[in-house]
Formats: structure tokens, sequence, C-alpha cells
């Protein structure tokens, strides 16, 4: 099995097939004859530990740490590895043995697995199954290579990860005296694979003094994932997360994570202590958490204790409103996501990042969050992508710019996310035309086939973070601005992007009030790009009323097919905002030579169809959907109520209405502007048009309307 990461060495790995003598596990030729000891309470066994990390991690000097502080509790036992190389050798203690003697007890099954690695095999002895059937938990020491393997043969197994900040694993490792600078750091540069989804895992950070790296891997042992049976709870409990459990799997907690698949949420914990509602191997889920975690019934959840944050003096140094280090902001990102701060104190927390963040912390947390996420690689000098602090509706220009750029022939896998108070997202603008939750696979596939994606970035690079932060800073309303800087170029950097474009619309109703705010905000942008090794450029731009007519997915896709098919009725300021932005980007080309050039081959690459045709293979690529979005055929025209020339339009109330009828919900919901700032009108002559796919819900538009009158129209008209 060929790797990608640190642990190259790890290139193959077998599994013994005696199922019939070890019922714990089942090998590859026998996985119709699963032992029913599988149907046991599931705490019934120990639990496999297999410890994984990046050279220069610690997790050998961890692993002895752990072994002497355990020495005297027989739960746990350490494996002795099998390895072709004599004992009493330098390194770990193990088994020595010769090739011959390896590959004459493979023969015979004494493997539970084996692996190979620089001309030297490696096995884990299969009479660690006995012990894990007695109930002893085993701590072993292996790599990725051979988790998916262990994790289809053993019931209770847990990944324990050990990393470390880039720069310690580089220094650890230049202090080995092995390598040289350019080695150590060709070395870092390879992305580990992530660990399969599914498989239980625990990340344990060896960043500081060696007592403390071991207390968090003694942790980790104690608060590793235990597997339970999934049942949704007829208890009505609103947005809250609460898991019931037995007294057993209690031990006096009150908060724990439970994960199902790849989703991890913490919850409120409580006891049911009646067998008769819940039973031992059982865990409850209110339907919040239930439908949050993608559970089904009966399937395999995992309950994990979360210990307390190893981070709280570090956070405690932020609410004196002092500076942190990127390390800093990993560890207690890290607590975060792994929901071991309460509530309280991460409130405390983003009000003090936002009150007091400098540049150089907003560039430490954008590098923090990329430890968060692998990166996808790309075989392109150029990776492209484009951004928009959003606030102004209609403004769907990423569906006109990402087509004339794949047809120009630089790569843009644009990943977007979906709308959060405003009428449409990209995503879901998209989504009326195509698939959009594409996973890594699709993305390579359709950048590959047509130079480019605009794909919802949920399954990609959506970040736990914002779920845990989002929570907070919305209700209270905080200027986290600075904060999504590093959210943002984080993502962009973990997507593969090397160059960014980014828009800062300003005014009334923007999120940006002003074009100083934006121009400050776009010179932090450029910075945290350089800060991360990418090519920012960021510009102002207007945004005190709409772009385009229409605003709701379907009505806004409509505008953006009739500028890519030159329609002589297409919206003049969202064709034009489209073509300075597509120039911007490719002007990134040398070969293009500059913005003003740029513009000119987007204009033709617009008029020639060219574009047009990018966006179908970019539809067909994703997946083309049957049939098409359409707007709302319930409709309810707006008449001006006296002549005059419209003076304002107030595209927060307009983006207001749209959702009063039931978009972005409803992708044919919205508005249909039918004027624009300037026009001169005459009185009943009509200013939008709502529309909707239910009768319902055109009421419930058009009550969205009466409401927004009351503070003022949503269209400012300056009567003659």
């Amino acid at each position: 099995m060929a790797m990608k990461n640190h642990e190259t060495w790890n290139d193959t790995c077998t599994s013994s097939l005696e199922a019939a003598r070890y019922p714990n596990r089942v090998g590859p030729s026998a996985l119709a004859a699963v032992s029913t000891t599988r149907d046991k309470p599931m705490q019934a066994a120990g639990t496999l530990f297999l410890v994984v990390g990046p050279s220069g991690a610690g997790k050998d000097s961890l692993m002895d740490g752990a072994r002497a502080a355990l020495l005297a509790d027989p739960r746990y036992v350490f494996a002795r590895r099998v390895i072709t190389r004599p004992t009493g050798s330098p390194g770990e203690d193990h088994e020595g043995v010769t090739q011959v003697e390896f590959s004459a007890r493979e023969a015979a099954n004494a493997f539970l697995i084996t692996w190979a690695a620089h001309g030297l095999r490696y096995g884990l002895p299969a009479s660690l199954l006995d012990e894990l059937e007695r109930g002893r938990h085993v701590i072993a020491n292996g790599s990725r290579g051979i988790v998916a393997a262990l994790a289809g043969q053993l019931r209770n197994f847990v990944v324990i990860h050990v990393t470390a900040p880039l720069q310690v694993l580089a220094q650890r490792i230049a202090a080995r005296g092995r390598e040289s600078g350019d080695a150590v750091l060709r070395r870092l540069e390879r992305m580990p694979d992530p660990i399969p989804a599914g498989v239980a895992s625990v990340c344990v950070s060896n960043d500081a003094a060696m007592d403390v790296g071991i207390a968090r891997f003694l942790e980790a042992l104690r608060t590793a994932p235990a597997p339970l049976k999934a049942r949704r709870m007829p208890i009505a409990t609103g947005d809250a997360h609460i898991a019931y459990v037995s007294p057993a799997f209690s031990a006096g907690q009150t908060r724990m994570a439970v994960r199902s698949g790849t989703v991890e949420i913490p919850a409120a914990l409580h006891v049911v202590e009646s067998p008769a509602l819940l039973q031992d191997e059982e865990i409850g889920l209110s339907d919040a958490l239930f439908d949050r975690l993608g559970a089904a019934p009966g399937s395999t959840v995992r309950l994990r204790r979360i210990p307390g944050p190893v981070s709280r003096d570090v956070l405690r140094k932020k609410l004196r409103g002092d500076a942190l280090s990127e390390a800093e902001y990993e560890a207690v990102l890290r607590d975060a996501v792994e929901g071991r701060y309460t509530e309280i104190e991460l409130t405390a927390f983003l009000v003090a990042a936002s009150q007091h963040l400098t540049d150089a912390e907003v560039v430490s947390v954008a590098r923090a969050r990329t430890r968060f996420a692998p990166r996808i690689g790309w075989d392109e000098p150029i990776v492209v992508d484009k951004h928009s602090m959003g606030g102004v509706p209609g403004s769907r220009i990423t569906l006109i710019v990402v087509p004339i750029v794949a047809a120009f022939g630089l790569a843009m896998p644009k990943t977007s996310s979906r709308a959060i108070t405003s009428a449409a997202g990209t995503a879901e603008a998209m989504e009326t035309v195509a698939r959009v939750d594409l996973d890594i696979d699709d993305v390579r596939r359709c950048v590959e086939q047509a130079r480019a994606c605009i794909a919802w970035n949920g399954r990609l690079n959506h970040s736990a973070i914002d779920d845990v932060m989002n929570a907070i800073t919305r209700p209270l309303g905080l200027d986290t601005n600075r904060w999504s800087v590093a959210s943002i170029l984080s993502k962009k950097y973990t997507a593969g992007s090397t160059h960014v474009i980014v828009d800062l619309p300003f005014g009334p109703q923007a999120k940006l009030k002003s074009q100083a705010e934006a121009q400050a905000l776009g010179v932090l942008f450029e910075a945290v790009g350089a800060g991360l090794g990418m090519q920012v450029r960021a510009f102002a731009t207007h945004g005190s009323k709409p772009i385009g007519r229409g605003v709701g997915p379907a009505l806004e896709v409509r505008d953006v097919l009739q500028v890519l098919n030159g329609s002589p009725d297409a919206p003049a300021d969202l064709r034009e905002k489209a073509l300075f932005f597509a120039g911007q980007i490719l002007a990134f080309d040398p070969a293009v030579g500059s913005p003003a050039e740029g513009r000119r081959m987007a204009g033709e690459l617009l008029a020639c169809g060219a574009a047009s045709a990018a966006f179908d293979r970019i539809v067909a690529a994703q997946g083309a959907r049957a049939a098409p979005d359409a707007p709302g055929q319930h409709v309810h025209t707006v008449p001006a109520s006296t002549a005059g020339v419209v003076a304002d339009i107030n595209g927060f109330a307009i983006a207001g209405i749209a959702r009063g009828a039931g978009a972005p919900r409803r992708p044919g919901a919205g508005v249909d502007l039918l004027c624009t700032v300037g026009d001169r009108l005459v009185a009943g002559q009509p200013l939008f048009r709502i529309h909707a796919q239910t009768a319902s819900d055109l009421e419930a538009g058009v009550r969205a309307h009466a409401s927004a009158e009351l503070a003022g129209p949503p269209i400012r008209i300056l009567a003659d």
C-alpha cells in the first residue's frame, strides 16, 4: 500500500485469517463468518489503541512515559512488536526475528497484522486478541497504512494521533542531525493521509514539556470513544444536543462528545436509570442531536468523555488582552472544537479576540486553522479562487466568472457556502442547475474535465471551528470581520488555491459600511494571504444597491444565463462586475500581462460563447439537474405609489421579502426587480414582483413586504 505522507515506510500490510480462533476480528476472506460475539455488550471487550504520528511528533517518548505510568494498572497492555532486525538494536524494545522466521509465523497466522518499511517487516502478534477478549486495552505503535485493515477486524479500535505544530516537528527532526534543512522541509510538506471515515480517533498535541505530553496521552486513553447503539428518544429538547446513557457510562460526567461516522458533536449528558427505557449498550439521542449526527437507529455511535482544556492558561492570556502565537491559537481552537470549553469561556474568548486581534494574530489564526483539514494538492502552477464578503443581493457574479476563467484555461476549484442571512448563496444558485455536494474526488474530476467547479464547501473544507464560533458570534452580533479573514483564507489554502481575488462590497446595507473600512480589510486580506504563501488581491466595490434583477436562487441564475448567452435583456451591472473580476483573475497568468488585457480577453470569451460552453461543461461534470429550478409561478406585483425617480433600493429589505417568500429554502422563490436606481416611473408602474412556489409562501412574502414598509419603503421614490 503506497503511502503519501510522513510515514512513507508503511508501504505494505497484510492481516491474518484466523477468525475461527479469534472471533474479535474478521479476515479478508471470512467477512461472512462474523462471530456472534459481536452481539455481546459493546463494553465487554478491550480496545486496541493504535498510536500514529508524523516524524518528530514524539510518539515513542509518549508511549514510554505512559507505559511507566500504567505499569501497575492491569487494564492496559503495551504491544511488543515483532521486527526483522536483531533484538537489542537501537530503538524500541522488540522481538527480533529473521526474514525466514517472520515469513513462517505469518504463514502460521501468528500475526494480527503485518507491514513492511525501510527493508524491514513489522508485525503485531495475534496473541493480542486474547488480551482484548479478556477486556484489557492494548496500546500498539503502528502507522496510518494499517488503520483501515485493523478497523475492519476489531470491534473496539481507536487511533491516537500524536501531533505537534510544524515548527516543533521541524526543530525535532533537525535536532536528530540525520537530515538537512531542505530535507526536513520536504518531509514536512508531505501531508499525511486522513484517518478513514468512521474510524474513532483522538488527537494528542505533543507541543509542550514531556510530562505535559504524557499527561495528554494518558488522558486520551481514558477518554477514548466507547461504542454504543443509537436510539432516537421521544423527548422534545428544541435545539439542545442531549445524550441519554445508563449510569454505567456517565462516570459523573455532565458533558461528552458524541460521534457518528466522521461527525462529532459535544452534548449534555443525562442519565437514565431504568433499563426498561435504555439499556447499557444503548445511547439515547435528542431529536436535534440525532439529526445533526445523521445517525440511523441502531447504528454505532461513540461516546467520548471530554477532558478539561489544556489551553486554559492561553485563553486567560487572551482575556487579559495579550497577543497569542500560532501554536497558542491552535491549542485553543483544538480544545474548542473538541468541546472542552464551556460556552461562557468561549464567548469571553471571542469577545476579547474581536476587540484585540493584531494583524500578526490574524495570520497566526489563519495558519493555525489550516492544521484542522488536509490540503488538496494540485499539479498546477496557478490555482485560482474568488471570495466575496457578501451583503449585496443578486450579485451572483461567481457563476459568470468561473466559466470565463475555465474557458481561458486556469484551474478554478471554486468552493462556496450556503446562505446564512441572504436570499441565496452561490451554492444554492448553482444547485438549481447542478449537483453541488461534491467531495474531493468529484472536485478533482470536474477540474480535469471542465477546468473548474462551483461546489458547496460543506463536504470539502467546512470547519467545525466555524460551527462553534458562529453559534456564539451571530447571536451576539460581534464584529468578526478580522476573524473572518483568517477563516476565509485558511479554507482557500486547504482547497489548494495559490491565487485569490476578494470582493469587498461596502454600503449602508452591506457588511462593510464604508469604503475606508473595506480598503483596510483588503490590506489585511492581502497580508494574511502572503502569510499563507498565497497571492491575494482585494478590491473595495460599491454595494449600495442590488446587482442584477433577480434576488433568489432561480431568479439569480436566470440573470447569469442571460449574461452568458449574450441576451439583450442581461443586466448590464452584473455583466460589468463579472468582467472586472474575471479580468483581475486572468491577470494572475504572467502571459496576460495586465488586468486591462485580462478584462479584454474575458469580454471576448464571453462574447464568442466560450464562457457559456464552459459553464455547460461544468454543469455536466458536476451532474446536471434533469429539470433546472425555475422562478415560482405564484406571483404578486408591487406597484409604485407615486410618480418620480427611483432614489434608493434597500437590498436588505428586498432580501428579507425574498426570504419571506421561501428563498433560499425554495429555489424558485424570490424578488424580481423591475426598476433600478435613476429610473423615472409613473404611478402604478411595477416596482418588483414577488415569486413563490406555493400560495402560502406567496402570502408570507406579501406579509414580509408589508412589514418592511413599516420601516421604510424597500424602493424609495423621489416624487415629482
